[in-house]
């Protein structure tokens, strides 16, 4: 039912009507839901109804490959992870590096008296002799009054001195059968001397001093303007010939090798090793006067083509020295014509010395000419030019 009021501009519709209209319209939506058709839009056709057929086929899996025979395991020692070494930084500059130096070779000799030399003239060159000049000056190794050492690279080489004592190699020494040394005598010499094609020339000297139970030898040469080396020897005689107990050798310094026979070893004062002692051993200046003393003492027991060895002592090593017989040579001698009987050592080894002296018999067998002949063809000569007795 509806009802109005006059204070009220319009009708207000009451709540059953509301409720009424809402049951009306969901009565509505159920009729056409009930009575809706299945599809909207056409009607699907056959070929749209059909469900594809599924098709499988099975694939055979592929023969397993032919594996290669089992390799023989080795056992491998498992190295322990080195650690990654870090790259160097690269310097900014070049370090400077030393540039190798060839070591100076040995020196081709080691003469029994090497250079003749005075300070400040080592290492002067001989200028070339003109008509009027006067003689050029020998080299480091030319004015040698006597014989020549074995070893070249002794002193260039010296060993320390705390190692062991090594023996010479033996070669044989000769025994002595007769000995005639000659009374003191003075001998003088004209030494002529070739270095790198040069000449020159100087004045050499022996001193020889017989005491009867003792002896004193003293060989020196002098050049001008090169000045002056002395050897000497100084020892005791008996019938066996010379027993040196000290040898020096003298230019600007000295060096002397002692020998002891009590302490059976022969000693240096360069610092080098001691050597064994062996009976009859001589040194580079005694070795002359004893050739000549074992010649003149029985002639007949060395004809040439024999033989004569010895143990040979320098100022800082030893060696066995042997020197051939080759036989009678005249000579003509700034001293006069003379009879010689001619001893040669032939070199050994690639710097060795070829060494000859020539002993008059009519003097006793004394040395009249000594000839040092270098490995490169450097020589110095001496021969007799004066003869004085005390």
């Amino acid at each position: 039912m509806l009802s109005s009021s006059p204070s009220m501009t319009g009708q207000i519709v009451p709540w059953r009507t509301l409720g009424l209209l809402a049951a009306l319209v969901l009565l509505a939506h159920a009729l056409v839901l009930q009575t809706r058709p299945a599809r909207f839009g056409p009607a699907p056709g056959r070929a749209e109804l059909r469900v594809p057929v599924l098709v499988t086929r099975s694939i055979p899996p592929a023969p397993p490959a032919a594996s290669p025979p089992p390799a023989v395991a080795t056992p491998q020692v498992q190295q322990a992870a080195q650690p990654v070494a870090k790259p160097a930084r690269k310097p900014v500059f070049k370090p400077k590096v030393p540039v190798a130096q060839a070591p100076p070779a040995p020196p081709a000799i080691d003469s029994i008296a090497e250079s003749i030399q005075t300070a400040g003239s080592a290492d002067a060159q001989p200028a070339p002799a003109g008509p009027d000049s006067a003689p050029p000056a020998p080299s480091a190794t030319e004015a040698a009054p006597a014989l020549a050492a074995d070893s070249p690279a002794a002193a260039a080489a010296t060993p320390p001195a705390s190692a062991a004592p090594e023996a010479p190699p033996q070669s044989g020494q000769t025994p002595v059968t007769a000995m005639a040394l000659p009374a003191s005598v003075q001998l003088e010499y004209k030494m002529t001397g070739s270095a790198k094609g040069l000449t020159y020339y100087a004045k050499g000297e022996l001193v020889w001093q017989n005491s009867g139970g003792s002896y004193n030898a003293r060989m020196t040469a002098k050049a001008l303007f090169i000045g002056s080396r002395t050897l000497s020897s100084t020892g005791q005689l008996s019938d066996q010939g010379l027993a040196p107990s000290r040898f020096s050798d003298k230019s600007r310094s000295e060096v002397a090798a002692h020998f002891e026979p009590d302490k059976g070893q022969i000693s240096f004062s360069a610092n080098t090793p001691s050597v064994p002692w062996t009976p009859g051993a001589q040194d580079r200046v005694s070795v002359i006067l004893q050739l000549g003393g074992m010649l003149a003492g029985n002639p007949a027991e060395f004809p040439a083509g024999s033989s004569i060895s010895m143990l040979t002592v320098g100022p800082r090593d030893a060696d066995h020295w042997t020197f051939l017989v080759e036989g009678e040579e005249p000579l003509s001698l700034p001293f006069g014509d003379m009879a010689t009987l001619k001893l040669s050592r032939q070199p050994r080894r690639e710097y060795d010395q070829k060494v000859e002296i020539w002993y008059a018999p009519a003097l006793g067998y004394l040395p009249v000419r000594n000839k040092i002949t270098q490995a490169n063809g450097d020589f110095v000569d001496q021969q007799l030019s004066g003869l004085s007795r005390p």
